[in-house]
């Protein structure tokens, strides 16, 4: 015979049977062997609570910090917490929901999982080189970052960001770029006066004041013109410094550097005559000497010097005609009078009738202006003694001078015969005809003229025409 026990799914029997004869034992069947009784009896199970919906608080109440619930309940409204409710959670503005975003109260009265809301936050922003930035609220939604640079440099790209819902920066990151050239000081401009007898001045000056707005480093600094202790020349001259800094800006300053000579009037050179002058010949300090032409005397200071105060020292002398002194005891006093002042042309003749003589003394005649540029004096020794003559221009020497200038210049009186002697007294060139005056003068050009004297002919060049 079967028992069966029924209950509201909270109590479950098990049925043991004890038979009039020994049963065959099942492991597992329930059913247990036992010789001396047979009854039944009946375990309990341990029972769920019974469910309830009309509990309104069968599960605690959602409590979310900086977030919110939204529920749902099977049995309206006011039942929040009741079994079967459904909550929507959600955060505040500023916040992450961390769990579940959906919770139902289970019948174990628990929510069927958990949640939280955390503070949004932005990674820390990293520094930037030669730069700052300051927030409004650190890290956190909304909190606006200002950039700005050191002194010297200047921000490109984003001056601000802000943090956004994402948990990101707003923009990208900017960069600090030195634009600013380095500043640059020169030296004041200066003037100075030439020294003496010199045309040029050394001038000296201390480098120029030189700084970076940005890092203070200056990479080089390049100079345009003389270097400091220098010597200038009279006039303006532009100094000019260049700086660079570490990024290639550059900056450039300049200043003038004017040298003065102190200068006396220009002198004249004196009638017949000629200036030689040291330095430049009219700066402070220059010293000029007065030279006359072949055949005239200086007469007067023979040199003069430019003062500080721009004057000539002393008057200027004149260049008179030379004194030829025929009344010497011996041909050499003669011939000294002459050292290095004229050269000769000695025309030796056996007579006046010579035709010679006759045609070598009418072309000189026609040139002696020729002659006077080139410094030439003419001694003719004409005749055959007592008659014998020697004169210079109109002045008549005496029988025994003649006599030794034939033997020092190896003049003979038998035919005609002509010697070009130097300013030194050294015998140059001879003729046994007579010569142009063209020829004379080419050779003197060529061969016997100073270097002032061959200026003076380029100077003169046409004086004669």
């Amino acid at each position: 015979m079967d028992l069966q026990l029924t209950g509201r799914g909270a109590l479950s029997l098990l049925l043991f049977l004890t038979p009039a004869v020994t049963p065959t034992w099942y492991a597992g069947s329930g059913y247990y062997p036992d010789e001396s009784y047979n009854e039944v009896y009946a375990e309990e199970v341990p029972q769920a609570p019974p469910l309830d919906y009309r509990v309104p608080r069968w599960c605690y109440t959602l409590n979310i910090q900086d977030g919110e619930a939204t529920c749902y309940s099977p049995r309206g409204g006011n039942y929040h917490s009741s079994l079967g409710t459904r909550c929507e959670l959600s955060c505040d503005r500023g916040f992450r929901l961390i769990g579940r975003r959906s919770v139902q109260c289970l019948p174990s009265r628990r929510w069927s999982g958990t949640a939280y809301c955390r503070q949004m936050r932005c990674h820390a922003l990293p520094f930037i080189t030669s730069g700052t930035y300051t927030c409004t609220n650190g890290v956190l939604l909304d909190s606006r970052c200002d950039y700005s640079c050191s002194s010297g440099y200047h921000l490109e790209g984003d001056r601000s960001r802000i943090c956004m819902e994402d948990g990101r920066w707003s923009g990208g990151e900017p960069v600090c770029v030195d634009i600013d050239p380095p500043k640059i000081r020169c030296p004041q401009s200066r003037e100075k006066m030439a020294e003496p007898e010199k045309l040029t001045a050394r001038v000296y000056w201390d480098p120029p004041l030189v700084k970076d707005s940005a890092d203070g480093t200056i990479t080089r600094v390049t100079l345009r013109g003389p270097e400091p202790g220098s010597h200038f020349p009279e006039g303006e001259h532009v100094i000019r410094y260049t700086a660079y800094d570490r990024a290639y800006n550059r900056a450039s300053c300049k200043f003038i550097v004017k040298v003065q000579v102190r200068r006396c009037p220009t002198l004249k050179p004196p009638q017949h005559g000629y200036l030689t002058c040291t330095s430049a010949g009219d700066n402070y300090g220059a010293t000029c000497e007065y030279h006359c032409d072949g055949g005239y005397e200086r007469q007067g200071t023979p040199s003069r010097v430019c003062q500080s105060s721009r004057q000539w020292s002393g008057s200027p002398p004149v260049c008179t005609p030379m004194k030829i002194n025929v009344n010497v005891n011996s041909a050499a006093g003669l011939l000294d009078q002459f050292y290095e002042k004229r050269r000769l042309l000695i025309i030796s003749a056996p007579d006046p009738s010579n035709r010679y003589y006759k045609m070598q003394i009418s072309m000189l005649q026609r040139s002696m202006c020729g002659l006077d540029l080139r410094h030439v004096t003419i001694i003719e020794l004409v005749g055959q003694p007592p008659q014998e003559v020697g004169r210079i221009r109109e002045q008549q020497l005496s029988a025994n001078i003649i006599e030794e200038l034939r033997q020092f210049q190896h003049l003979t009186r038998s035919y005609f015969n002509m010697v070009l002697i130097d300013k030194q007294g050294i015998d140059r060139e001879r003729y046994m005809e007579p010569i142009t005056p063209e020829e004379i003068f080419t050779f003197i050009d060529d061969y016997l003229l100073s270097d002032q004297e061959l200026t003076q002919r380029r100077e003169q060049r046409d004086i004669c025409e």
